[in-house]
């Protein structure tokens, strides 16, 4: 937790014990910046501090270390359980000076559903509620694969792709030839023998038929013996993988991440009375703009409700009006953009109720329009279609050149009571309307935590829209390079499928059914692509 006085790091060190962990580095402001693993966590730390560390590193580790005010460490049994821990935290606080585990992969799974015909195991990445039975997940997936292949020869199991295998596959599959499957799809094993092998190979995964184990090791020491070394070699590599794959490691759910609790429905209250706001801010909309280049700005508006992510809620904008990288302008297109399009829904919906600004604002309007619909009261007594809310705050990403922006396009909208607030990302600090002074809310309360949480989810979204425009712009430009490839083809092409990536799996013939696109023409796109 940040704190005026730096911790004394080199006596915090000494209490680190010698063994298996996760470390957390941490700025002066209490912000996750690094996650590390280890497999001794104070021989790691310390190497942080040494002064010949700091001169050597490259300019990041140097910048990493310069900006470390204090860390905190998570013990656990083994290596394995280290790593995926170590995923587990950069997923949650996307540390700066991470790059792995950014683009949020998942460890690998073993997946089978006992209501197949014929269960097989497969490997996996997303947990699904569809009644199988899942194993892991597991840290090291090249010993998975070697186990689960091992795994099915050894029981007999089937790996072929169909649901439902019959004698027209039997007829394409050698397996049960070299004595690798007990062929249920010809019928020589019954489904009640079948699946008493497959509850062998659940138990065997779960980590309950270590027998198997010994007796590959002493198959390994016989091979020995009889100076059969080649034999040896891949008993011994098959018992590493296989004791790899089996090694007890806890599931770091992210309720069970270690750290403190968060209370979103306490944040929201404790936001509420810093910002001494009139109600809990329990819908709040935070917006962030992109413009890493000018070919494509972009932004993003999260909605949290009750404090948590209200993800069907989010929305991407491609910047139309705004030429160049103007933040400030950007700012203000994509709040008209979002709340215009609010108050003309609710026109559509309720009638003229909103924009009679004689006798009551458009806020007002909504206001009690919302609460006459949670009531189920209404003074026509007609029931009215579901309409988006405005939100209780908004938030915009920047200090007070983007807030005075949306400020002026709410104002614009006849929204000047909309409670609405910019987030300086330097010291998180608040800036409000008609405020030259900053609100400062203590780094260790849940309130801050609770906006710094929607701000980075706003960034996220747009930081991500932009790379999905960016790396559209370069696929589609490969085709600017395919030779007998117009503009006017390339737009009939991209019309037709999309993106080039779905070009790339199509035939020749099917790029032919394109206007203006010969059969020779689509059969060398379809090579050009294969080769570039």
């Amino acid at each position: 937790m940040p704190s005026d006085a730096k911790p004394d790091l080199q006596k915090k060190l000494r209490e680190v014990p010698h063994k298996p962990g996760v470390y957390i580095h941490r700025d002066r402001l209490g912000s996750v910046i690094y996650v590390g693993k280890a497999r001794d966590l104070r021989k790691r730390l310390a190497s942080y501090f040494t002064p010949s560390r700091q001169r050597m590193a490259e300019h990041k580790t140097r910048a990493l270390i310069q900006s470390i005010w204090d860390f905190d460490i998570h013990e656990v049994r083994n290596e394995p359980e280290a790593l995926l821990l170590e995923g587990k935290l950069i997923k949650e606080y996307r540390p700066k000076y991470n790059i792995a585990f950014r683009d949020d992969k998942r460890f690998l799974l073993v997946k089978m559903h006992p209501e197949e015909p014929w269960p097989k195991f497969q490997l996996t990445r997303l947990k699904k509620d569809d009644g199988a039975r899942y194993f892991g997940p597991f840290a090291h997936s090249g010993a998975l694969r070697q186990t689960i292949s091992w795994m099915n020869r050894e029981f007999g199991l089937r790996n072929c792709r169909p649901m439902k295998p019959g004698e027209k596959d039997y007829q394409h599959c050698h397996d049960d030839v070299i004595k690798n499957c007990t062929a249920p799809c010809i019928g020589r094993i019954t489904r009640e023998d079948y699946m008493a092998k497959v509850d062998q190979a659940c138990d065997f995964l779960k980590g309950h038929s270590k027998d198997l184990i010994v007796s590959i090791e002493e198959d390994m020491a016989e091979a020995a013996a009889s100076l059969d070394f080649e034999r040896a070699a891949e008993l011994r590599d098959m018992v590493d993988n296989l004791k790899k794959t089996l090694r007890p490691t806890r599931q770091f759910r992210k309720r069970g991440v270690p750290g403190k609790a968060i209370n979103p429905e306490e944040d929201v209250k404790e936001l509420q009375e810093y910002l001494q706001l009139d109600r809990a801010p329990t819908v709040m909309e935070c917006f962030d703009i992109s413009n890493i280049s000018s070919n494509h700005i972009v932004a993003s508006m999260v909605r949290f409700k009750n404090g948590v992510s209200d993800n069907s809620n989010y929305r991407r904008y491609r910047i139309k009006t705004v030429k160049g990288q103007d933040d400030f302008a950007s700012m203000a297109e994509v709040v008209r953009r979002r709340y215009s399009r609010i108050l003309l829904e609710a026109r559509e919906h309720v009638g003229d109720e909103v924009a009679d600004a004689n006798q009551e604002s458009p806020l007002e309007a909504m206001r009690r329009i919302e609460a006459d619909e949670e009531a189920g009261k209404f003074e026509d007594g007609k029931k009215r279609k579901p309409f988006v809310r405005l939100p209780d705050l908004v938030i915009v990403d920047g200090g007070k050149g983007q807030l005075s922006m949306a400020v002026k396009e709410l104002n614009r909208l006849g929204l000047h009571d909309l409670p609405v607030i910019g987030l300086a990302k330097q010291r998180e600090e608040v800036f409000r309307p008609d405020n030259p002074e900053p609100l400062v809310i203590p780094h260790s309360t849940g309130a801050l935590k609770l906006l710094q949480r929607i701000r980075d989810e706003s960034h996220r979204v747009a930081n991500g829209y932009h790379q999905i425009l960016m790396k559209r712009r370069v696929e589609e430009s490969i085709l600017d390079d395919c030779p007998g490839i117009s503009r006017a083809r390339k737009e009939r092409l991209l019309e037709k499928f999309g993106s080039v990536s779905r070009m790339r799996k199509v035939s020749a013939d099917e790029i032919a059914e394109v206007t203006g696109i010969t059969a020779k023409l689509a059969t060398e796109i379809v090579h050009f692509l294969k080769s570039h």
